[in-house]
């Protein structure tokens, strides 16, 4: 079933009794595949329904239908369980990045001091103490240099520093990912948005609406008579069903006869003034994490240029043991991880500048589309006026049903003939009075 998750948030957060048009405005779904989906998921939860006297439908779904669904598929169950595993996997997959930087370093800094030792074991002269001495000072500044970056780099602050609001507590591994590749488009549901804003404004507008109350929501409306004869407004009407209609001036508004009928009456929320995408950001771990993470990367980088400069002497290489000789045969591995590990932020940086500027303007011209409306001129004047004589919500509520497969068709078709002789009877009295 499509859209079967979108389908049954929608449905929760309606409080499970809704229209076709209901669960289509709030999943900005088109209308037909809100049908579509509404009918195969009251199938499978053996949800109820609700007829009108004026004939429209409600559906009354249980309060537990995500259960009732994984109790009965398999294939619902292994998605669940798959979507856990794969937390965990991904979890994993952040934090290797940064695992195989420090290993990367740490294989560095051996070999380097591996190759130190060498060196000096061929060069010894003179006494066993002053070639102690001599050892002694070559293996205490690698051994500090190491110390100052590694343990400054993971000390506890780094990992425990306050985050800003806005922000996601993440560990320094989880950072280093961050830094590396960024945290996703925070615009992924630019689509699902849009869609549900646009059913929001019909909504709010009584289920008629203008072409200058959409524009805003939208993204290209195209050029000259492609602009000016609205045509924009072909896919709104086509995914929420609606019907252009003409003004006594000529002036078109939309009306939207599906998005109309609730099954009940909900508070109408403002929808927002225009579509806004939020602008790239490029990394949400803190100033601490990214600053340790570019000292790691360029102490990763600066020790494999130092150590391939020492690794040009291959009878060395040979004489440090094999610790070395296993780092000399990955050496372009760890030279080219160090390089990609400063580059590809310094690539991904210069492009979300590039994006966060295309975001402003996109931003910019839909915010200059909304301010049509707050100086509302004479032709969209007469058009909102006509479409307010449009408006027209209907409501289905539990006191005005014709049939509901709650209860038994006898048990109602009796409700209905008691409900009818009441009527009768009060029009009796009422004419006796008179």
């Amino acid at each position: 079933m499509a859209h079967a998750q979108v389908l049954i948030q929608a449905v929760e957060r309606l409080d499970h009794r809704v229209t076709i048009g209901d669960v289509a405005a709030e999943a900005g779904l088109p209308l037909h595949e809100a049908q579509q989906g509404v009918l195969a998921l009251a199938s499978e939860v053996q949800a109820h329904l609700q007829v009108s006297e004026a004939g429209e439908i409600a559906y009354v779904f249980p309060k537990n239908i995500q259960a009732i669904l994984l109790s009965k598929s398999w294939k619902l169950r292994w998605q669940a369980t798959w979507k856990r595993i794969w937390k965990v996997l991904f979890y994993l997959i952040r934090i290797s990045f940064g695992i195989l930087l420090i290993l990367s370093l740490m294989l560095i800094v051996l070999a380097i001091i591996a190759i130190s030792i060498a060196a000096t074991a061929a060069s010894q002269q003179g006494d066993d103490d002053r070639d102690r001495r001599s050892g002694g000072g070559l293996i205490f500044l690698p051994r500090l240099w190491l110390w100052l970056d590694l343990a400054d780099i993971f000390n506890y602050r780094y990992d425990r520093r306050p985050a800003k609001p806005a922000d996601s507590q993440m560990n320094f591994l989880e950072a280093i990912f961050s830094f590396l590749f960024g945290d996703g488009d925070p615009n992924a549901d630019l689509e699902e948005r849009r869609w549900q804003a646009i059913a929001a404004v019909v909504k709010a507008n009584g289920g008629v609406v203008v072409a200058e109350q959409v524009a805003p929501f939208l993204g290209d409306l195209g050029q000259g008579w492609s602009q000016d004869f609205e045509d924009f407004m072909i896919p709104v009407l086509s995914r929420f069903n609606g019907e252009p209609q003409v003004s006594p001036a000529g002036g078109l508004v939309y009306q939207f006869p599906d998005l109309q009928v609730t099954a009940k009456e909900r508070r109408r929320m403002s929808p927002p003034r225009f579509l806004q995408e939020f602008p790239r950001k490029f990394s949400r771990a803190s100033a601490g994490q990214i600053m340790g993470a570019v000292a790691l990367g360029s102490a990763n980088f600066i020790g494999a240029l130092v150590l391939g400069s020492m690794l040009q002497d291959q009878a060395l290489v040979a004489s440090a043991g094999g610790l070395v000789v296993f780092v000399n045969s990955i050496y372009w591995l760890l030279l080219g991880y160090g390089s990609a590990f400063l580059g590809i932020p310094l690539v991904r940086y210069v492009w979300v500048q590039q994006q966060n500027s295309q975001i402003a303007h996109r931003n910019q011209d839909r915010q200059q589309r909304a301010t049509v409306l707050a100086h509302v001129e004479d032709p969209l004047r007469e058009k909102l006026t006509f479409a307010k004589t449009l408006t027209n919500e209907t409501i289905v509520g539990s006191d005005n049903l014709a049939y509901s497969t709650e209860t038994d068709l006898t048990d109602q078709e009796i409700a209905n003939r008691d409900k009818l002789d009441e009527e009768w009877q009060r029009l009796i009295e009422r004419r006796q009075s008179s």
